[in-house]
């Protein structure tokens, strides 16, 4: 996969009504302007887009468990239909999501429009983007890994091109890459599509008034556990088929 490889454009066929809202007034650049909540949604999207297609543009209740997952999030949330739908409404305002109602369907259907206001952004972009959205600040070792899922860089310094090209976006800097220092041993990224991120703020920070649920204590055995059950049952199924 190459930067001009383009992620599938969805749009409202003719069997569809988009249904519009009232719009905020359109933004220079993606700056200052979404909430953790809409920042969340919104990362979602991105992501199930891309790896769960046949399930995209996703249903409300789609979202909420999305928005939910114990894997590839951080902060881990426990958010109720209520939360999200206030923050893919808000989205929708700014111009960001759109609903459409599918002729026999029981629910609509939500997807990002991110391309519309971020036309310049490379499929590359996108996914380094979607990954500081749902999992927060990251190494630029964090990024190349987590994003795997959605795009492949052949290397850290294909990595790092992408990263400089956000802050280089045409119309402002999208992500800030932040020095080492107050806990951080090496440089990473963090995006600016919620506001201006201080080099001075910790590691972790409570983003919103939201839930949030702190992994348990011990989530280091259990995972452990875990892989030894696995290791078991690939060992049994082995044995089955010798």
């Amino acid at each position: 996969m190459t930067d001009s490889d383009h992620l599938p454009d969805i749009s409202p066929a003719t069997d569809e009504i988009s249904e519009t809202l009232p719009l905020t007034p359109e933004p220079a650049a993606v700056e200052a302007m979404l909430t953790f909540e809409e920042a969340r949604v919104l990362g979602c999207m991105l992501e199930k887009e891309v790896t769960t297609p046949d399930y995209y543009p996703m249903t409300l209740n789609s979202l909420v468990t999305a928005c939910n997952q114990r894997s590839n999030r951080s902060p881990i949330v426990e958010w109720d239909d209520k939360v999200v739908d206030a923050a893919v409404t808000s989205l929708r305002r700014k111009r960001l999501a759109v609903m459409k109602n599918v002729a026999g369907a029981r629910v609509p259907k939500y997807y990002h429009t991110i391309g519309e206001v971020l036309d310049q952004l490379s499929a590359a972009g996108r996914a380094i983007l979607c990954e500081l959205l749902i999992r927060g600040r990251q190494t630029m070792g964090e990024l190349r890994t987590n994003s795997e899922r959605m795009y492949s860089f052949p290397d850290l310094t294909r990595l790092e091109e992408a990263v400089q090209a956000l802050v280089d976006y045409p119309t402002g800097p999208l992500v800030i890459i932040l020095p080492p220092g107050l806990g951080r041993k090496v440089k990473t990224v963090a995006h600016l599509l919620c506001g201006p991120v201080s080099a001075d703020a910790p590691l972790t920070a409570n983003p919103s008034s939201a839930t949030i649920v702190p992994p348990p204590p011990d989530w280091q055995e259990e995972l452990a556990a875990l892989k030894e059950r696995v290791a078991a049952l690939e060992a049994f199924v082995n044995d089955l088929k010798g």
